[in-house]
């Protein structure tokens, strides 16, 4: 049994392997129609779950800076039209899922001073669905629990004292060495594509460093860097800054002027 998990995951990995839009080896192990179903799917039991605003303005707002970005994406990342929703509720958060889904909360409005803030937000929540990270995060969750499942087997078949404990400390190494720094990755790599999505479209990308800097004040305690799923609002600023020249190049190009009123 436990050579077969073993190769199993060695056959996934060597198998599945693809790049993403920076250049970035990927573990994917799911197809466009499956992470598209499960989006959808998402999407409606958020709606189920979750209140939607009704405020007009806010709805005409975010719906404005969402076609605009979505009208300049690639045929291939999805080809209907895009659902915007509002959600009403404080946290300050955005998403967006495979199958052309796009949920923006309340909160977000309270701390995007502009068009232009929101749009970095909104390009860089497509950004996980351009470079596919839905896909990345499942497969690598999908190995990480093959890997585990066999190490379990392992000990439990030499009869290894202390083999629970063991357990717990691989799972918790497994979470703090492989999936949280890789999200860490799929944040930062986001961000960079987010940026030159709402460069393409017009937007300032300038106005993402300012909206960082309101994310910061409006953060306050946060955990190390180390143990979380996002990098540091001072590391993702001078990532954004680095990135500068080339998306206000991309900006200058652009013959989309977005003019979306937040009030």
């Amino acid at each position: 049994m436990l050579k077969t998990l073993l190769w199993s995951a060695v056959l996934l990995t060597l198998t599945s392997c693809s790049t993403s839009p920076t250049g970035r080896k990927q573990l994917k192990l799911y197809s466009s129609t499956q992470m598209q179903q499960m989006g959808v799917q998402s999407f409606d039991n958020i709606k189920k779950e979750t209140s939607v605003s009704r405020q007009q303005v806010a709805n005409e707002f975010v719906q404005c800076v969402a076609t605009q970005i979505t009208s300049h994406l690639p045929e291939n990342v999805f080809q209907g039209k895009w659902e915007v929703v509002v959600f009403d509720d404080k946290q300050v958060n955005a998403f967006a899922l495979p199958g052309g889904k796009i949920g923006v909360y309340t909160g977000l409005l309270e701390v995007t001073e502009n068009q232009d803030q929101l749009a970095a937000v909104i390009g860089h929540e497509i950004g996980h669905v351009i470079a596919d990270h839905g896909n990345e995060r499942l497969s690598t969750s999908s190995l990480v629990g093959l890997g585990l499942q066999g190490a379990d087997i392992a000990l439990k078949a030499g009869n290894v004292e202390h083999a629970g404990t063991i357990m717990q400390a691989i799972g918790a190494g497994s979470q703090v060495l492989i999936q949280l720094p890789f999200s860490r990755i799929q944040e930062s790599e986001a961000d960079e594509i987010g940026l030159q999505l709402m460069a393409k479209s017009g937007f300032d990308p300038s106005q993402a460093v300012n909206l960082w800097h309101n994310m910061e004040k409006a953060g306050g305690g946060r955990q190390p860097e180390l143990l979380s799923t996002h990098p540091s609002p001072q590391t993702r600023i001078q990532d954004l800054q680095s990135q500068m020249a080339q998306a206000q190049q991309l900006r200058a190009q652009s013959t989309n002027h977005p003019n979306c009123q937040k009030s």
